[in-house]
């Protein structure tokens, strides 16, 4: 059977890269001052970076149900017989309970992975779901699979500024004002299903410090057993420079000499959420070798 792989801009996947794998990419929509846009075709993050300087009212939205039928039915058209689609983390997002339920009418033609992923662990997914077509395996065969492995992935990320998780809800005014005034940066994690308060530090020198002290506590205890081959450990962020990413990223690879880390800029969906200048990173098991 022919397999095609999809996800969305969730993953931290551009439309070059999932070009360059054969893969479908599914757009998501960014909302300035009530007007829709969407990710990689008429906003990027430069310009989404320059709209938050300006404190414009941002936010993520899902795509609707009809941009994600047609997204599948073009894919369809394009021969393929099974669809692997991989959004973000049912945990995260309604997104991933509304693609099950409109491939329900698919007759087993697509299947939807909620493996609890976002951005670079989701990418991850995305990649393992590729090899894994190749090596025979059906849609629901890669499905299965990927969500046996889902939570063998952590991602702890820092914000400098409170400002869009206030509006989103996330802190109330009362904390991030306290934050603040006091420097404090609070270290998030991500460990599957959901967002939650890790940590916090002074300032993001010691924010990020402690992500990287985070990870060597992950390599020791989760992820004891699992030899350097058979691990990736990534960075991410929303630095308006190349200096600055590359500082973190060196930053993180320092910590671990043996194993390549890479960095990618955090999609618009994320960044509407943690705003401009925030550093991740993440260390999950390679699902597929």
């Amino acid at each position: 059977m022919k397999i095609a792989i999809a996800t969305d801009t969730n993953s931290s996947m551009t439309q070059k890269q999932a070009d360059e794998h054969g893969i479908y990419l599914l757009p998501m929509p960014v909302i300035i001052d009530g007007e829709t846009y969407l990710e990689g075709l008429n906003i990027d993050n430069a310009q989404l970076y320059n709209a938050m300087k300006e404190h414009r009212d941002i936010s993520s939205s899902q795509p609707s149900p009809g941009q994600l039928i047609e997204f599948w039915e073009n894919i369809l058209k394009d021969g393929y017989d099974q669809i692997v689609y991989i959004p973000m983390s049912s945990g995260l997002s309604n997104s991933c309970h509304n693609a099950i339920q409109f491939s329900m009418d698919y007759d087993g033609e697509i299947q939807v992975v909620d493996n609890h992923r976002i951005s670079l662990t989701q990418e991850a997914s995305v990649l393992s779901a590729l090899l894994l077509a190749q090596q025979g395996l059906t849609a629901e065969e890669i499905k299965n699979y990927l969500e046996e492995r889902a939570y063998q992935a952590s991602i702890y990320i820092t914000v400098d500024s409170m400002e869009y998780l206030k509006k989103g809800g996330r802190v109330t005014p009362a904390a991030a004002a306290f934050a603040s005034v006091l420097n404090l940066k609070p270290i998030l994690t991500i460990q599957g299903d959901k967002l939650d308060t890790y940590a916090k530090a002074r300032g993001m020198k010691q924010a990020e410090e402690k992500m990287i002290e985070a990870i060597k506590q992950d390599r020791l205890t989760r992820f004891a057993d699992v030899p350097d081959h058979q691990l990736r450990i990534e960075t991410a962020g929303t630095f308006e420079n190349e200096e600055k990413s590359e500082q973190w990223r060196q930053m993180v690879q320092n910590a671990f000499p043996s194993i390549p880390v890479s960095y990618v800029d955090l999609p618009c969906s994320i960044t509407c959420h943690v705003g401009i200048n925030a550093a991740g990173t993440a260390i999950m098991k390679k699902e597929a070798i």
